[in-house]
């Protein structure tokens, strides 16, 4: 699972993250999970198996689903009380039901 994880400047994403990686590990999930800033999106946006934004740029997410779209990339805001699990949940759901709404 390709995760691209972004926020304003890529610091607090970056930290989150972290946190993602270390619940999949504990996990047993296999994610890539990258940070960057939201600057940085369109040059991940066609390699990526879903977009998770930081709720702080939530302004971003019904034009980023429309660009996103077009690659079949989920989008969705990380829910704010979110931990690296709860934020990896929130992602693994999301792509699951990318991939059901796919297949009908």
């Amino acid at each position: 699972l390709k995760v691209l994880l972004a926020c304003g400047s890529g610091a607090s994403s970056g930290f989150m993250a972290s946190n993602m990686r270390k619940a999949a590990a504990e996990n047993n999930v296999d994610a890539d999970i990258h940070a960057v800033s939201d600057s940085e999106i369109p040059e991940y946006i066609d390699k990526v198996d879903v977009i998770m934004l930081g709720p702080h740029v939530k302004y971003l997410e019904e034009e980023l689903k429309k660009k996103a779209a077009v690659y079949g990339v989920p989008v969705a805001c990380i829910s704010q009380q979110a931990d690296g699990k709860r934020a990896l949940s929130e992602t693994i759901k999301l792509y699951k039901a990318s991939k059901a709404g796919e297949q009908q």
